[in-house]
């Protein structure tokens, strides 16, 4: 584990196995902990019970491990966690930030933003379906790692799901309740999850207030570019995004590392990618991570080539 005092994560979800986008924003969020001399936590966000492949949570730790991504401390899994977002909801409910919503995806349907139809309260003879977070007026700023200065209007990106219909918990709320307790410090993700840091940042400020605010700072956030296929499309399982492979480990990191625009010509860097030394590829990679360096435009996956 690190000393500085700098604490980072990756929390992918078990719908399918690890592919090549996922891979660039564990390497990105890996080296950056590790350049900075500081812990990295593996988080498995298994919270969608409908949309999980069986088997694919262990298959993405074992390639995890083959890649030499190695992690600090235990592996935290959501769905044994309904007790602190159960906790988190109350305390949110007494600040009158979350609130009973009646409406159906069918009725909302066309609508890129939630409109508000239950915010003052549920329709006459309606009965709430899902609980929803008030976002509050007033511009969310931070200063993005990659992406520098960002300003958000939380009201043009509307109120969202804290617990769904279907009983289950919702994403916003339990990844700001789970890196709050972990005591996350930096977050290097995907630039596909860019709106859901003003909605992250005001859960956080609204649970620290309730809470006497004795928790951490927000985090530090920095978001990676994506990577799209040959028509577009994010990289992802819903696009049919290949699996990593093992057995050209070293290859695909070395390819993650050019994507993020890293130094891939050093000499030992490159015997290590050659001899398929993942292990130490990546700790080289570290050595040399260069995080200004890091592009912000979407990246473009060539017909599955490396190199």
């Amino acid at each position: 584990m690190g000393s500085s005092g700098y604490i980072g994560r990756f929390a992918p979800s078990p719908t399918g196995r690890l592919h090549m986008g996922s891979l660039l924003a564990a390497v990105a969020s890996w080296c950056d902990a590790r350049h900075c001399g500081g812990t990295w936590l593996v988080r498995m966000e298994d919270l969608d019970p409908p949309r999980e492949v069986k088997g694919s949570a262990q298959d993405i730790l074992d390639t995890l491990v083959a890649l030499g991504l190695h992690w600090d401390g235990p592996v935290v899994w959501q769905s044994k966690r309904a007790s602190r977002y159960e906790d988190a909801l109350c305390d949110l409910e007494s600040q009158s930030r979350v609130y009973a919503c009646c409406c159906t995806r069918r009725e909302l349907a066309g609508q890129a933003v939630y409109p508000g139809n239950c915010r003052e309260g549920l329709p006459h003879g309606k009965e709430g379906r899902l609980k929803r977070f008030r976002m509050e007026e007033g511009h969310v700023e931070w200063e993005d790692l990659v992406l520098g200065g960002m300003s958000m209007n939380p009201l043009a990106l509307g109120d969202f799901p804290v617990l769904r219909a279907d009983g289950f918990w919702a994403y916003q709320l339990a990844v700001v309740v789970d890196d709050m307790e972990q005591g996350i410090t930096h977050v290097i993700r995907g630039a596909d999850l860019l709106d859901s840091t003003p909605r992250q940042m005001q859960i956080w400020t609204a649970l620290t207030a309730e809470r006497g605010g004795v928790q951490r700072s927000v985090p530090v956030y920095g978001h990676v570019p994506i990577v799209q296929n040959e028509w577009g499309q994010k990289l992802s399982k819903q696009t049919l995004a290949q699996p990593v492979r093992i057995d050209s480990a070293a290859a695909q990191i070395l390819q993650a590392l050019k994507w993020l625009n890293q130094d891939t010509q050093d000499d030992r860097l490159l015997r290590c990618a050659q001899e398929n030394q993942p292990a130490a590829t990546l700790a080289r990679a570290a050595e040399l991570w260069d995080r200004s360096a890091i592009p912000q435009a979407p990246i473009q996956w060539q017909g599955g080539q490396l190199g």
